[in-house]
């Protein structure tokens, strides 16, 4: 059994990543359009830290590569795809509840406004 909290806190660039494939399969180009979008372009991932940060989440367990590829004439075959697993899912889920944790704390010191 793997202990979830080893890998909390996330970094950010994984915290996008795991964002992103959250809604689906993508591959790297797509991932990085996703991120820049959810954020307003505030969170640019250069391909460079996204290909990095995926070997080392392959690595961890967190992602997968898929082997399901979309019809040919949607698909360029020199792309790779990824997906969460469910390891990827259960760290992302101990991430979020560790964040809120925080959010609580501020809240009761008066840091932080009732919604966010």
């Amino acid at each position: 059994m793997t202990d979830i909290e080893s890998f909390l806190p996330l970094q950010s660039g994984t915290f996008h990543i795991l964002t992103a494939l959250g809604g689906g399969e993508r591959h790297g180009y797509a991932i990085i359009q996703d991120i820049a979008v959810r954020t307003g372009g505030k969170v640019k991932l250069s391909a460079g830290t996204l290909y990095r940060s995926i070997q080392r989440m392959l690595e961890q367990g967190l992602i997968v590569e898929s082997r399901r590829r979309p019809t040919a004439e949607l698909d360029d075959e020199r792309r790779r795809y990824y997906r969460i697993t469910e390891l990827g899912s259960r760290v992302m889920r101990a991430e979020l509840r560790r964040l809120s944790q925080l959010i609580q704390l501020a809240r009761a010191k008066g840091f932080a406004p009732e919604s966010i």
